[in-house]
């Protein structure tokens, strides 16, 4: 008898210890036995906010999470910090400057910011790599597995960068320095809270990285096999979150839907994702943007992107379907009318395209299908700058330091707020 009232009364305390956590159910996510569909952002620097050293800033990281979770933005998909050494267009201050050494400061800060969210019931999508330079990601563990000088990555064109970082995925020394910060990272302890990383129910997802490539016919095989064994790493070692590629579809795929189809069939890939970037994939014309009128570039633009982007969707639903998961777009954006940076300026055409692509995860609501979330890129919040191009004691941006400062962010004073709010509200 003891013994049975004992059981009874740990078992709160055990489902505790399981609520709140997202999970998979078919093509469906869910959250405390109710399907979880919702609106969230891109903030990839809110680590930098919660740290108590560099570029630390505790009363904005403050006021940008309440003003998301007042607009109804749950969801935000963040860096878990940037690798190797600081080079003009990288994240600072670096996280891993050197092979298995961390910046402890950043690491806390980390610890810090999954605490704020779980107060405020936020939601964090974390990745863990990246194929672009302005984190480090591909370019640093090819550098150290290597021993190169420089990363090469400021000064190279599209075409070079290519090939070079197609070498990451035909290099298992660099792929092993990144299998040791994934058991670093996923494998800690919260200094907070003293839980487990694998406990913190705050993170709804550990992603492998962000938009990760394979960049070449050739390295098409050795990546997928480092998805999969990147993703059971992550599983073994957290068995409670969800595990996601990161991949922007069929486009980051080398336009190769096998390729895409196979990386998530992967059993320990819990969802798909897909990015979407007219302006970045030539589905509107650059020039067009820069000189047109507002009138001329509603007209003259956005049938064709829309267009663009219905399929685009529609191709990834039907996977989705055909492999009984879920999808989310966690990636999309659009510039500023007449290609503009600064706050205050119109986004017309913006919010038309917020509106059109944030109304299929409404609909997609009202149906119970497969497009579960969707994540705009991505909050600037309070932030403003002089600069055009982010220079060291900037405020951070949604926008890294390789691009134009408020070319794809949101600021708190944009009339894309209402968009978004309306859109929150919707999937409530």
């Amino acid at each position: 008898m003891k013994r049975l009232l004992l059981l009874i009364c740990l078992c709160p305390l055990l489902s505790f210890g399981q609520s709140g956590f997202v999970r998979r159910s078919g093509g469906q996510l869910i959250l405390d036995g109710q399907p979880y569909y919702y609106v969230g952002t891109n903030a990839w620097y809110l680590p930098q906010l919660a740290s108590k050293g560099e570029g630390g800033d505790s009363v904005r990281l403050s006021r940008e999470l309440n003003q998301l979770s007042k607009l109804g933005i749950k969801n935000i998909r963040i860096l878990v910090g940037a690798d190797g050494h600081p080079t003009k267009h990288k994240v600072q201050p670096i996280l891993q400057p050197r092979p298995g050494e961390y910046n402890d400061t950043l690491l806390q800060a980390l610890d810090r910011l999954l605490v704020e969210l779980d107060r405020r019931q936020m939601k964090a999508v974390l990745y863990l790599n990246n194929s672009w330079s302005w984190s480090g990601g591909y370019a640093s563990y090819l550098r150290w597995a290597n021993g190169d000088a420089t990363e090469l990555v400021d000064s190279m064109e599209w075409g070079a960068w290519c090939r070079h970082a197609a070498h990451f995925a035909q290099t298992p020394k660099a792929q092993e320095l990144f299998f040791n910060h994934v058991r670093r990272i996923v494998g800690r302890t919260n200094s907070i809270t003293g839980r487990p990383y694998s406990e913190e129910s705050a993170i709804m997802s550990w992603q492998i990285g962000n938009e990760p490539r394979a960049f070449s016919e050739e390295s098409k095989e050795p990546f997928a096999r480092w998805i999969g064994q990147t993703a059971a790493i992550i599983k073994q070692i957290d068995p409670n979150h969800l595990v996601s590629v990161g991949s922007e579809g069929k486009i980051g795929c080398e336009s190769d839907v096998e390729l895409y189809t196979r990386l998530h069939a992967d059993p320990n890939i819990d969802y798909l994702t897909i990015h979407i970037w007219p302006y970045n994939w030539g589905w509107l014309n650059r020039g067009e943007v820069a000189t047109a009128k507002q009138k001329d570039l509603m007209r003259r633009q956005l049938d064709r992107v829309y267009r663009e982007t219905e399929n685009y969707i529609r191709l990834h639903e039907a996977l989705a379907r055909d492999l009984r998961k879920p999808l989310v777009i966690e990636e999309f954006g659009y510039p500023r009318d007449e290609g503009k940076f600064l706050p205050g300026t119109s986004t017309v055409a913006k919010d038309a395209y917020y509106r059109f692509v944030l109304d299929h995860v409404i609909n997609s609501r009202q149906s119970g299908d497969v497009l579960c979330g969707i994540n705009f890129w991505g909050w600037n919040g309070s932030a403003r700058t002089t600069h055009t191009w982010w220079q060291p004691g900037d405020p951070y941006m949604a926008d890294p330091a390789q691009e134009e400062q408020g070319l794809y962010g949101v600021y708190d004073n944009d009339k894309t707020v209402r968009v978004l709010r309306r859109a929150a509200r919707a999937l409530r």
